[in-house]
């Protein structure tokens, strides 16, 4: 990982937002799992080799993950921030489909499973919360309220998932929108660094990225735009760049504002 000097500005979260709106989240969740027949459950989630049951122990173990990382022993120093951990989930993704598999196969319930969660997680929120304090993971050592974050992006991404999967709408937070979008904002001008390309996700994100002229005024000769949904299934791989723009998802213009060979930020 570069010095600080050499990193780009991090964006931050406020606590009590991500905690209201990891709570929120994982209450649409919850709600959409308790109903779940028997048949939607053995459906196919849309992922590859999971079936719904599956996704739910997977979502489970991603709100597991907090309370278990705050009782453990707490690092003095984070060495991993959200656009690094964003692009780094790859790097693991073996292991967690294993860990799922396994997990799934000793769950009877999945929704109970993630009620069980919730609860473990609401006795830890204000250690979570607590300024100072870092968590180890897998990928490293993070400040815990990032580490909430990182939760924020695993449940509205599988929440979407699971809506996908049972042909459900389900709510999404928009406090928890608006964090996932600009996190994995953020993760692509940290992968693709530069000044040619403004990319606007409105109303939550604009960045820059992509090397090459940079713009200095009046309307940039690159641009992409478009949804936030859209954003964030195109930086988890769930569609592709040339299907969003076959679908008029996304806009782009200029030579430049070709996102495909930046895309997925996270898979």
């Amino acid at each position: 990982m570069p010095p600080a000097s050499r990193r780009a500005r991090v964006r931050s979260y406020d606590p009590d937002r991500t905690r209201a709106a990891l709570t929120a989240q994982i209450g649409h969740a919850l709600d959409a799992a308790r109903v779940l027949t028997a048949d939607q459950l053995a459906a196919p989630s849309g992922l590859p080799n999971w079936d719904v049951h599956q996704l739910l122990v997977h979502i489970a173990r991603q709100i597991e993950a907090v309370p278990r990382a705050i009782e453990a022993e707490a690092p003095a120093k984070a060495d991993l921030d959200l656009p690094t951990w964003a692009r780094s989930t790859g790097d693991i993704a073996d292991r967690l489909d294993a860990d799922t598999r396994e997990a799934a196969a000793g769950t009877a319930r999945a929704a109970s499973r993630i009620e069980e969660a919730a609860e473990q997680l609401a006795r830890v929120m204000d250690r979570a919360v607590e300024p100072g304090r870092n968590v180890r993971i897998t990928l490293g050592t993070m400040r815990a309220t990032d580490f909430l974050v990182t939760r924020l992006v695993e449940l509205v991404v599988h929440t979407d998932d699971l809506a996908r999967a049972i042909g459900t709408g389900i709510p999404l937070d928009r406090q928890a929108l608006a964090a996932v979008t600009r996190l994995l904002a953020d993760a692509l001008a940290a992968r693709a660094p530069g000044n040619s390309v403004e990319v606007r996700i409105p109303p939550y994100a604009a960045v820059q990225c992509v090397s090459g002229p940079r713009h200095t005024r009046g309307t940039p000769s690159n641009v992409v735009e478009t949804d936030p949904m859209t954003w964030i299934r195109l930086a988890t791989g769930r569609t592709t760049w040339g299907a969003a723009l076959d679908a008029a998802a996304v806009t782009a213009s200029g030579d430049r504002a070709d996102l495909a060979a930046y895309l997925p930020v996270l898979a």
